[in-house]
């Protein structure tokens, strides 16, 4: 899933992203910048992880923005995308594929048991539960990373 966020800003490429990067990484973001040839800079921001561990907690996000000098003088474009890491999307698929795999063995009949179908349901609320949790907290992350970036760009 992919958010886009666009607006305009009255500085210049170069001095925007010179303030974010000194405002981001001092408080624990990885700040990676690009240079085009078309006088446009790309940036990609994620939280720093110290342990591996902390990849399921904290770096569902990863913000990837681009910086657009305008035609009018030192203004600029800022268009920025939010996308859940790789990680996260694959614990869904993975989940989803092995409620699939169960609810097509219940519906072959492979084994009828009662418990299978309780089990099946359990799995399947669990499911759904780590969906909406998922995406209630890819919201949450958009919301922090719009106030955060918009209070450094107002400064």
């Amino acid at each position: 899933m992919m958010k886009l966020w666009n607006f305009k800003v009255k500085n210049n490429p170069n001095e925007i992203s010179t303030k974010l990067e000194s405002a981001l990484t001092p408080v624990g973001f990885v700040f990676n910048t690009n240079r085009d040839e078309n006088n446009s800079i790309t940036f990609k921001v994620r939280k720093r992880i110290l342990y591996a561990w902390y990849m399921v907690f904290q770096n569902w996000t990863i913000v990837n923005g681009k910086l657009l000098k305008t035609d009018t003088e030192n203004k600029t474009d800022v268009e920025i995308s939010f996308n859940q890491h790789f990680l996260i999307k694959l614990i869904v698929f993975t989940h989803i594929f092995l409620v699939l795999g169960l609810l097509i063995a219940i519906i072959a009949g492979i084994n009828s048991s009662p418990s299978i179908y309780m089990f099946g349901a359990i799995v399947l609320a669990l499911g759904i539960a780590l969906w909406i949790g998922v995406q209630k907290k890819f919201e949450k992350d958009i919301q922090k990373y719009k106030t955060l970036i918009s209070e450094i760009l107002e400064s």
